[in-house]
């Protein structure tokens, strides 16, 4: 059954991985130049590939280390194999690297659904070559698999850093999780989601023994009455204010301590989150990109998450708790009266998918924004009812660094939706097979219908000669 279950996967990673050269080998010959934001990756990993480390772009606005990679890995295969001229680092030969990047995410996938699920005896190891598959292909991630991006990358060492995590190697988790930071800010959040795992653990483990002692068997960590919440967040506080607590959970998570408070060094003497152009990447609170990740989350889930089943329950509970979700709903509402920014790359950028998503819904009348809270409402149920099996503690770890990733970003851009959208999906259980294949069979017809605009419907806009093309 192992052996079996070994050549799946490594038929299942090497056909992908086939598939992927002949669409990159596609796309390098329609696109041989940079393309949007490979403007200035490409030239400045090229700086770097001639040893120029001092030269920056100030346009460029996350760390170098998507360039400090690239060498790293193009510079020993160029001298292994006697490249020289405009070959090494040329931008097909950087695109490359991202290539690698996409086959070590599967198999990163793969081990995290191994991993978090390996208590489900009932799941066979063909469905996790399935969702592991399914993940790999992710729209959004998978596009970028073949343009000189920092998403693959940044995907690969917070996904490694998790897994680290889960195996309790905590200084290594760290490490890879500065790796991740390094290839965008932002993923110090993951580094914070990690420690959370640690902690939520903790807390769950403690939380058991003391329902354990008042021998009070109704009342569970996964309940969703009011009274229970009040409870838990009782005892939440008297855990944390507890030193002989505070100096254990410190002694278990002090390398993302470490680097959590290495980060709010660089933050000061930075100035901000942001190197290079800050004029585009303002910090808001712009609370209304929960419920955007929420939506784009039911969208590429809805084999699980928009079920009939899923619908009437949500019904039910909607009878049930009529001022819960009122409540709810107004506090929705004021959000979005209030909160809601709309950047300049949205309105004026007819390259990607938001720019449409944008125009052909939410400017259709003024209204419609406050009109689609019912489905937010819905989508964020959904997306928490699919969570149960996790303690009340990892939810709301989860849900805290869902916030803190989301929020704080003025643009709507689906790239910002990868990683939340991917270890919410990794913690899921395991759905049926049939609707396991539905999603893959979904992600490619996204995928391809995607490259296809990408490649073949080209436009030009009126004040340029540049060819453009569709993308996400």
């Amino acid at each position: 059954m192992e052996r079996a279950r070994a050549y799946g996967f490594s038929a299942a990673m090497s056909g992908s991985f086939l598939l992927s050269c002949l669409l990159f080998a596609a796309i390098n010959h329609r696109q041989r130049g940079p393309y949007m934001d490979e403007v200035f990756h490409v030239p400045q990993a090229q700086a770097y590939c001639h040893g120029r480390f001092l030269q920056w772009d100030p346009m460029i606005t996350t760390l170098p280390g998507l360039y400090l990679v690239s060498v790293g890995i193009v510079k020993p295969v160029a001298w292994l194999f006697g490249w020289t001229g405009s070959v090494v680092c040329s931008a097909g030969m950087l695109r490359f690297i991202n290539l690698l990047f996409s086959a070590g995410n599967f198999y990163l996938l793969y081990l995290l659904l191994f991993k978090i699920h390996q208590k489900n005896k009932a799941v066979s190891g063909f469905q996790r070559i399935v969702s592991a598959l399914t993940l790999a292909m992710f729209p959004t991630l998978y596009f970028f698999t073949f343009l000189y991006y920092t998403d693959p990358g940044s995907v690969f060492f917070t996904l490694f850093a998790y897994l680290m995590c889960l195996y309790g190697n905590h200084k290594t988790s760290a490490l890879l999780g500065f790796c991740g930071f390094m290839f965008r800010q932002t993923n110090i959040v993951w580094t914070v989601f990690c420690a959370g795992n640690v902690v939520s653990e903790k807390l769950n483990e403690a939380w058991k023994t003391e329902l354990q002692k008042k021998r009070d068997e109704k009342v569970s960590s996964r309940k969703g009455s009011l009274s229970d919440f009040l409870r838990i967040l009782q005892f939440l506080i008297k855990y944390l204010i507890s030193p002989k607590n505070i100096v254990r959970l410190t002694a278990l998570t002090w390398p993302y301590i470490t680097l959590v408070a290495a980060f709010f060094g660089f933050v000061f003497v930075n100035g901000g989150i942001v190197v290079g152009d800050r004029s585009s990447h303002e910090a808001c609170l712009h609370f209304p990109q929960l419920f955007y990740f929420l939506s784009f989350t039911v969208c590429f889930s809805f084999p699980y998450l928009l079920t009939p089943a899923k619908i009437r329950k949500f019904l039910q509970s909607l009878r049930k708790h009529p001022l819960q979700y009122s409540l709810t709903a107004i506090i929705s509402l004021l959000l979005i009266w209030k909160f809601t920014y709309v950047h300049k790359y949205l309105l004026a950028d007819n390259r990607h998918y938001t720019f449409y998503v944008w125009r052909k819904v939410f400017q259709r009348h003024e209204l419609v924004k406050y009109l689609l809270v019912p489905v937010y409402i819905f989508a964020g149920w959904s997306c928490a009812d699919t969570l149960k099996s996790k303690s009340i503690f990892w939810i709301l770890m989860y849900f805290v660094c869902l916030l803190a990733v989301t929020v704080p970003q003025k643009l709507l851009e689906f790239r910002y939706f990868i990683l939340p959208f991917l270890i919410y999906r990794l913690n899921i259980p395991f759905p049926s097979l049939y609707r396991q294949l539905l999603e893959l069979a979904f992600y490619i017809v996204v995928n391809a219908v995607t490259l296809y605009l990408f490649l073949n419907r080209t436009f030009q806009w009126p004040n340029s000669d540049e060819i453009q093309r569709f993308m996400w």
